[in-house]
């Protein structure tokens, strides 16, 4: 089994910055792509921002100047810096990763979700 456990979520005013961690464990050979996803009551999950394994990023429109992913693929961790927050950056944040586990099959894994709420 994978499990992620993301951490840093909290409540900051608008302007202000937060910092996600998402670590990723258990029984895998690799991780290909990793990211940040985000949901708020009433609207659709969004992808915030991907970083594949050899460090190509995908910011969304709405984050791109903003936020910033990374990982550290030594750690099985993926980041997500996020400065100059607004009101509308609330949210529950999930990571995902893309996992290759035995046979060379590819797995997609959540995590559990960490609350970033920007008050303004």
């Amino acid at each position: 089994q994978v499990q992620l456990v993301e951490s840093g979520g909290g409540l900051v005013q608008a302007g202000g910055s937060l910092r996600l961690s998402c670590v990723a464990s258990g029984d895998f050979f690799k991780i290909n792509r990793m990211g940040w996803y985000r949901e708020s009551p009433g609207k659709q999950r969004e992808m915030v921002a991907t970083i594949t394994s050899g460090g190509s990023e995908n910011l969304g429109d709405s984050v791109k100047g903003r936020f910033t992913v990374s990982r550290d693929s030594a750690k099985n961790t993926v980041y997500l810096q996020m400065d100059k927050l607004k009101p509308e950056d609330t949210a529950v944040y999930y990571c995902k990763a893309e996992v290759v586990r035995s046979g060379s099959f590819t797995f997609q894994y959540w995590g559990q979700g960490t609350q970033v709420t920007v008050s303004s």
